[in-house]
C-alpha cells in the first residue's frame, strides 16, 4: 500500500491525546479515545493487506502473521525485558510477581483479558500497572488473527463484492452490540474485542468503499473529521460510558479523514507530526510506564514535564534502533518458524516472566522488612462480591455464632472492616453476618451506574438484606461504605460512582448526590420503623498514595523510618475536610431516628495531625482507602464502644 501521510499524521494526532490524558487527564479528558483513532487506522491498513492480497490470490496467513510479529513484538519485548530488570532492582516483590503476571499477558497477547478480571481502566489501582496500555495491542492482536481467518474462508464460497458487503454489514452490527454492551457491562465492553471490532472493521469500510470527493470538498471533509476527533478529546471524559455510542466521534472522524485523502495537508503532513506519527507506536509503549513511575516513586510535578520528554526520546530510539530492524519474513517450512527472531522473543522473556510471577523475590535495591510486606492484605471472607449474593438461593456468610446477632453490610469498607468486627463478635458473644458487593453502598433505592446488571444487582441485594434482618430479627445492622464515592470522588475529584434512583437517569455528581440522601432517608426508616438498630461507620481516612509507595519511599538502608512514613501520611485536617460535606449529610438524617448512631473511626486512626499510614512495623492499609487486617487492630476498642 502506497505510504500515506495523512494517516501517519493521524497516527499523531491519536499519540499526544493518549500520552497527554495519561500524564495528567486535565490536559485532554477525553485523550483516551486516541486509542480508538489507532484502531480505525489499523483496520483500514490490514483490511488494504489482506483484500489486495486475496484479489491477486496469493494471500498467506503465515506471512501476515510473521509481519504483524515482526511489526509489533521486537519494541514490545524490549520494553518488557526493561520493566524485568527495573522491577528487580527497584519493585516491592507482591508487584514484581503483578508485573511478571502482566508482561506474561502482553507478550502472549491476551492483558486485555487479564485486565478486565482485575479491575476498570480508570480505577485507582489501575495507575499502578506498569503494561495496561498493552490491553489494545491484545485486541488489535486478536483482530489480526479472526479477521484473516475469516475473510480467507468467506473468500471460498463469497464474490468479493459479497465479502465486502459482509464487512459493511458486520460494521453496523458490531456498533449496535457495542452500545448495548457498554451499557449492560461496561468494563467488557471497555477491553475486550467484541465490543471494539466494528471500530477497526470500520477503518476495513474506509478502504473497500472510498468516497469520490470533489478536490474542493475534501479539505472541509478533512476538517469536519478533525473537529470530532478534537471534540471527543475535550468533551468527553472518563465519566461517559466508553466506548458505546460516542465513541462515533472520534471514529467516524478518523473516516472522514482517511477518506478526504490530504497527502498535502498542513494539518497531517507537517513535519512535527510526520516525526510523531512514525514514532507513535514506541511512544505508545513507553509513555504509560513512565507515568506509572512517577505515581509509583511518588515524584513532583516536575518529573511529569520531564517525563513527556522522555517518552518521545524512548520512542525515537526504539523506532530507530529496534522498529526499523528488518527481520527475516521468509520461512520455508513449519519448523522453521521457530527461528523467527520475534517468536523466540515471546518464549524467553515470557518463560522469564511467569517465573518472576510464581516466585516472589524480594531482590530490589533496598529490602522491604517482611512484616512490611506480610501486612498489604484484608481479611479473607468468601462472601465480598459472590456471585449472584442477590439472588434467593444464595446464602449470606455466618462468620461467627453467638447470643446476639450484628449484619455488617456494605460496600469493599465494609469488606475491609470485618476483621475488626470478627474479634469484637468472638469476644462479645455475638452472632456475626456479612454481605457485600464492591460499589454498591447499603442504601435502600438507589442504583449504581456502570456497575455489571447481570452477575451482581446492588438493589436486590439492599432489599434482600434488609427483609434477612428483619425476618431474623438481628440486633444490630453495621453499615460502612466509602461514602464520598458516591458524592464527590477522591481527593483529585476522580474515581466518583454516580448513584441514580431510577434506571436510565443520566449520571451527575448532583443527581447522585440527591441520590444518596434519598437512600439514607429510605434505608434508615426502614430500620428504625422495625425496631433494627442501625450503627453507621463513617469512612476511614484515604491515603493520597498507594501505602507500598510510602513504605518504599521511607526505607533507609533497609529499615522503614517513621517520620519519612508521615511524611507521606494524609493529614488530618486534608481528611476531615474532604469528609466533610458527606458526614454531615448521614448525621443529619441519622438525627431524624433514634434507632440510628453514627460512629467516626478518625480518632482510632488519626493523631492531631496526620492519619498514619502505618509504623515501622506493618502498613495500617491494604491500599489507599482500604484498611489491612493489621489496621483493624487500631479498631478494636473503637468497635466495642460502637456496638452496644
Amino acid at each position: 500500500m502506497q505510504f500515506r501521510k495523512d494517516i501517519n499524521g493521524l497516527r499523531a494526532i491519536a499519540v499526544i491525546a493518549v500520552v497527554l490524558f495519561h500524564f495528567s487527564a486535565a490536559w485532554m479528558p477525553g485523550g483516551f479515545a486516541g486509542v480508538d483513532v489507532f484502531f480505525v487506522i489499523s483496520g483500514f491498513l490490514m483490511t488494504g493487506i489482506i483484500f489486495k492480497k486475496i484479489e491477486q490470490k496469493r494471500f498467506s496467513l503465515a506471512a501476515f502473521y510473521i509481519a504483524r510479529a515482526n511489526r509489533i513484538i521486537p519494541a514490545l519485548a524490549v520494553l518488557c525485558m526493561v520493566l524485568l530488570v527495573f522491577g528487580w532492582l527497584y519493585l516491592i516483590p507482591s508487584d514484581y510477581n503483578l508485573l511478571g503476571k502482566h508482561i506474561a499477558g502482553s507478550l502472549a497477547f491476551v492483558s486485555n483479558m487479564v485486565y478486565f478480571k482485575e479491575a476498570g481502566y480508570f480505577d485507582a489501582a489501575s495507575n499502578q500497572k506498569w503494561l495496561l496500555h498493552t490491553w489494545s495491542l491484545s485486541v488489535e492482536w486478536q483482530f489480526y488473527i479472526l479477521y484473516p481467518l475469516i475473510l480467507v474462508a468467506m473468500r471460498k464460497f463469497m464474490t468479493l463484492q459479497a465479502m465486502k458487503t459482509t464487512v459493511l454489514v458486520g460494521t453496523v452490527l458490531g456498533f449496535i452490540l457495542c452500545v448495548v454492551v457498554s451499557d449492560q457491562w461496561p468494563n467488557a465492553a471497555y477491553y475486550l474485542l467484541p465490543a471494539r471490532a466494528w471500530e477497526m472493521m470500520i477503518g476495513g469500510v474506509a478502504y473497500l468503499y472510498p468516497m469520490a470527493i470533489k478536490q474542493g470538498h475534501k479539505k472541509r471533509l478533512e476538517w469536519l473529521g478533525l473537529g470530532l476527533i478534537v471534540g471527543a478529546y475535550v468533551f468527553i471524559s472518563k465519566n461517559n460510558p466508553w466506548p458505546g455510542y460516542l465513541a462515533l466521534l472520534p471514529v467516524l472522524g478518523t473516516f472522514l479523514i482517511i477518506q478526504a485523502q490530504r497527502n498535502d495537508s498542513l494539518m497531517t503532513g507537517n513535519i512535527v507530526f510526520q516525526k510523531l506519527g512514525a514514532w507513535s507506536y514506541s511512544i505508545y509503549l513507553w509513555h504509560w510506564p513512565i507515568v506509572v513511575a512517577i505515581n509509583y516513586f511518588l515524584l513532583s510535578e516536575l518529573f511529569i514535564y520531564l517525563g513527556l520528554g522522555l517518552c518521545v526520546l524512548l520512542g525515537f530510539m526504539s523506532h530507530q534502533y529496534i522498529e526499523s530492524f528488518k527481520f527475516k519474513n521468509n520461512f520455508s517450512g513449519l519448523l522453521s518458524y521457530l527461528k523467527c527472531q520475534p517468536i523466540a522473543m515471546v518464549l524467553v522473556i515470557g518463560a522469564m516472566s511467569l517465573a518472576v510471577y510464581n516466585f516472589t523475590l524480594n531482590g530490589y535495591l533496598y529490602q522491604m522488612p517482611q512484616s512490611v510486606l506480610n501486612s498489604f492484605k484484608r481479611g479473607d471472607y468468601e462472601c465480598f462480591n459472590k456471585e449472584g449474593l442477590h439472588a434467593k438461593a444464595s446464602e449470606f456468610c455466618t462468620i461467627t455464632k453467638g447470643q446476639n446477632k450484628v449484619f455488617a453490610f456494605g460496600d469493599s469498607h465494609s469488606y475491609s472492616v470485618l476483621p475488626a468486627l470478627e474479634l469484637f463478635a468472638k469476644d462479645n458473644n455475638f452472632a456475626l453476618t456479612y454481605a457485600g458487593y464492591s460499589s454498591c453502598p447499603p442504601l435502600m433505592g438507589v442504583y449504581p451506574q456502570h456497575v455489571n446488571k447481570i452477575d451482581k444487582s446492588c438493589q436486590l441485594l439492599n432489599d434482600k438484606v434488609m427483609n434477612f434482618v428483619i425476618d431474623n430479627h438481628y440486633d444490630f445492622v453495621f453499615l460502612a461504605a466509602r461514602w464520598t464515592y458516591y458524592t464527590q470522588g477522591d481527593y483529585t475529584n476522580g474515581a466518583m460512582q454516580y448513584l441514580v434512583t431510577q434506571k436510565g437517569e443520566p449520571g451527575s455528581q448532583a443527581n447522585s448526590i440527591a441520590a444518596f440522601k434519598k437512600g439514607l432517608a429510605a434505608t434508615f426508616k426502614r430500620y428504625s420503623d422495625n425496631k433494627i438498630k442501625v450503627v453507621v461507620m463513617l469512612q476511614v481516612p484515604m491515603q493520597e498514595h498507594k501505602p507500598k509507595s510510602i513504605y518504599y519511599s521511607a526505607l533507609v538502608s533497609n529499615q522503614v523510618q517513621q517520620v519519612l512514613l508521615n511524611q507521606k501520611a494524609v493529614s488530618l485536617q486534608k481528611h476531615v475536610a474532604f469528609q466533610q460535606a458527606t458526614n454531615q449529610m448521614i448525621r443529619d438524617e441519622a438525627k431524624r431516628y433514634s434507632y440510628v448512631t453514627v460512629v467516626d473511626p478518625t480518632h482510632s486512626l488519626c493523631d492531631d495531625n496526620i492519619c498514619p499510614v502505618g509504623d515501622e512495623a506493618a502498613s495500617y492499609y491494604f491500599d489507599d482507602d482500604h484498611l489491612s487486617v493489621y489496621g483493624n487492630h487500631q479498631l478494636k476498642g473503637f468497635i466495642v464502644s460502637s456496638i452496644q
